[in-house]
């Protein structure tokens, strides 16, 4: 199983990023997939969740509208639009493979991908 994200970088409060997660060595389609992220001092925080087809999603009560999390089973990739950011979304992102079977955000997973750094400057 392999996640590589990419898409992070340096942002300024009130823009935008799209994050991107691509896996391979699995079905994709098989499995919900979520983003997540923590920052220092921290703890974990689950960002968003997708279903295997992309029709039910979920996302963490901070998120209040500002993200949108997106998978395409062709392309084996899945994907945050984040909007609006603010320096509190500064952080590490990690997408996250979820058990089979299951769904949710506090549903477990066992591989993810070393993460994108996004930071968002006030």
């Amino acid at each position: 199983v392999q996640l590589v994200e990419s898409g992070g970088g340096l942002v300024q409060a009130g823009g935008s990023l799209r994050l991107s997660c691509e896996a391979s060595g699995f079905i994709f389609s098989h499995h919900a997939m979520s983003w997540f992220r923590q920052a220092p001092g921290k703890g974990r925080e689950t960002v968003a969740v997708v279903d295997i087809d992309g029709i039910n999603t979920k996302y963490g009560d901070f998120v209040q509208g500002r993200f949108t999390i997106s998978r395409d089973n062709a392309k084996n990739t899945v994907y945050l639009q984040m909007n609006n950011l603010k320096p509190e979304d500064t952080a590490m992102y990690h997408c996250a493979r979820l058990n089979f079977g299951t769904y949710g955000l506090a549903a477990p997973y066992e591989h993810r991908g070393q993460g994108t750094q996004v930071t968002v400057s006030s």
